[in-house]
């Protein structure tokens, strides 16, 4: 019997109620990974059974796929052992050969799509786990961590140059390190040729979530064209973040063109400003990076040894070329490396 909407509710239901479904979404979630990690045991174990089974009797692909027939026979409900899944399940167990259930390892977490994206990139192994890590720490859907796999995320997290090493303590400063990537990629802003700093500016803040998603986890927004009075003097901050892992302000200043050394004197004032008017007590100190069109990474060393702010140099793309186009394409270090062999005299030499 239902009973009717209108009636006396005691005092206190509504928070009780609150707390009631809070208890059953908890409930449900840790059921939910229950099964899942059960699930990844399983196909880890029928892995490791067709991986032994290859190397003692030499099983072909044809015995594979009769197991997956005689198997989906037995099991019709079940939609995970086709033939192309116990492949997976082969490929994991080669890839994971120590996954225990019982010993704490990301994988064990993840959901069977997650896998087999990772799987499908044929990863060396140190970068399997690491994305695995930190899908499961951060929560990516699939198609974000095919995303972060495909931008080579782990190739340029922590790439920057960076003083952090001599203006931080450790482990403060390989924590900082982190933080920066290099190169950025906004590929997601759709630009093209050459921008003017603003429109790039604003191309970020308007695709801010995307934009958040490619500085990494931690950051929030704290706001663009940050306006500081100095004794009158007006000085604005490009972009400003709070890391909240770290707890830290980041201040991010855009430049198109290539790296000029003039440019860390203004960015080592502004992190010093931010440092003064905004950090509390509580924060640690604030960083500093750099994102430019261009860069010399010895010019860049040169500059960020003498400043007195933790600071990073990173480039970025946005152009978003064909396969065959970028694989033509000189990258930076050949450039680099083009103009510092060059002549002295010629026209490459001087271009510095």
């Amino acid at each position: 019997m239902t009973e009717p909407r209108d009636l006396a509710l005691p005092t206190g239901y509504t928070d009780l109620l609150g707390e009631l479904k809070d208890r059953v979404r908890a409930a449900r979630t840790t059921a939910l990974r229950t099964v899942n990690t059960q699930l990844i045991e399983l196909y880890w174990s029928i892995g490791r059974t067709i991986l032994e089974r290859q190397a003692i009797d030499g099983w072909g692909s044809g015995v594979i796929g009769r197991l997956a027939e005689d198997l989906g026979a037995e099991f019709p409900d079940m939609t995970g052992l086709s033939r192309s899944n116990l492949q997976y399940m082969r490929s994991f167990a080669e890839a994971w050969p120590a996954f225990d259930a019982n010993v704490p390892q990301p994988v064990g977490h993840l959901p069977w799509g997650h896998i087999r994206t990772i799987l499908d990139k044929r990863l060396e192994p140190e970068a399997r786990d690491w994305y695995a890590a930190a899908a499961v720490e951060y929560g990516w859907s699939r198609n974000v961590l095919l995303n972060m796999i495909m931008n080579k995320t782990l190739e340029r997290t922590g790439a920057a140059p960076s003083n952090f090493k001599q203006q931080l303590v450790a482990p403060d400063s390989e924590l900082a390190q982190q933080i920066a990537k290099d190169p950025y990629n906004f590929e997601f802003l759709g630009l093209s040729g050459e921008v003017a700093e603003r429109d790039l500016e604003n191309a970020l803040t308007s695709r801010i979530t995307e934009t958040l998603r490619e500085l990494g986890p931690g950051f929030s927004f704290v706001g663009r064209q940050v306006h500081f009075d100095v004794d009158g003097d007006d000085f604005y901050v490009d972009l400003l973040f709070f890391h909240i892992e770290h707890s830290r302000y980041v201040v991010v200043e855009l430049k198109t063109g290539k790296f000029q050394p003039e440019y860390a004197g203004k960015l080592n004032f502004y992190v010093a400003l931010v440092d003064d008017v905004l950090r509390r007590q509580h924060h640690n100190e604030t960083i500093g990076i750099l994102i430019c069109g261009t860069k010399n990474d010895r010019s860049v060393r040169y500059s960020l040894g003498r400043s007195t702010s933790p600071m990073a140099v990173a480039a970025y793309t946005y152009d978003n070329l064909p396969p065959a186009e970028q694989q033509a394409l000189p990258n930076e270090g050949h450039i680099v490396a083009a103009l510092e062999w060059a002549e002295p005299g010629t026209a490459a030499a001087q271009d510095d």
